[in-house]
């Protein structure tokens, strides 16, 4: 009866350490691979085609290609005419402290801004005061940190664009040029 016992055991191990038949292979690699390449792909047409429209369609925003669309005409049309027309005006010499220094650290700042329009520089000089006053309350938020990053001049030049469409409107302003930028 023991020899019994001891004959099933070593049949039993012996079934448990033989490979599994069937197994390994291609087969079955095939649910992993094919989770690997679809999801992504599903995930994308999701997002795409499902939740960006549903997003857009929300807050009022143009569709994505025909907002593209629009901008590229108008960049097109917009280029011609511009190219023609841009005009700059040079505001010397805007001082303002820097905040965080208590008065002790300043920044004096020279623009450029370049616009395109018939009367860009009549804008520019009826407005002249609120430009300043848009200028000087934009840099004098920032601090000596704000003023060290690597990127800290387009931040600036992108804020003031801004500032300065808010204050003239209809995007007048195309670009600014920082001609003069001290920290002392």
């Amino acid at each position: 009866m023991a020899d019994e016992k001891n004959k099933d055991e070593q049949g039993e191990k012996a079934e448990a350490a033989a490979p599994a038949k069937g197994g390994g292979g291609f087969g079955s690699w095939l649910p992993l691979i094919l989770m690997i390449v679809l999801m992504p792909a599903l995930a994308f047409g999701m997002a795409q085609f499902v939740i960006l429209p549903q997003l857009q369609k929300g807050l009022g925003i143009k569709p994505v290609v025909a907002a593209a669309t629009a901008s590229d005409s108008k960049a097109k049309s917009g280029k011609e005419g511009a190219d023609a027309k841009k005009e700059s005006v040079i505001m010397n010499k805007l001082l303002v402290n820097v905040a965080g220094t208590m008065g002790a650290r300043y920044l004096l700042v020279s623009l450029t801004v370049v616009g395109s329009g018939a009367d860009f520089k009549t804008k520019m000089a009826d407005n002249d005061a609120q430009l300043r006053d848009a200028a000087c309350g934009s840099l004098a938020t920032k601090t000596l940190a704000d003023l060290e990053k690597p990127g800290a001049r387009n931040l600036i030049r992108n804020e003031l664009i801004t500032d300065f469409n808010n204050v003239l409107g209809d995007s007048a302003v195309s670009e600014i040029y920082l001609t003069e930028f001290a920290i002392q």
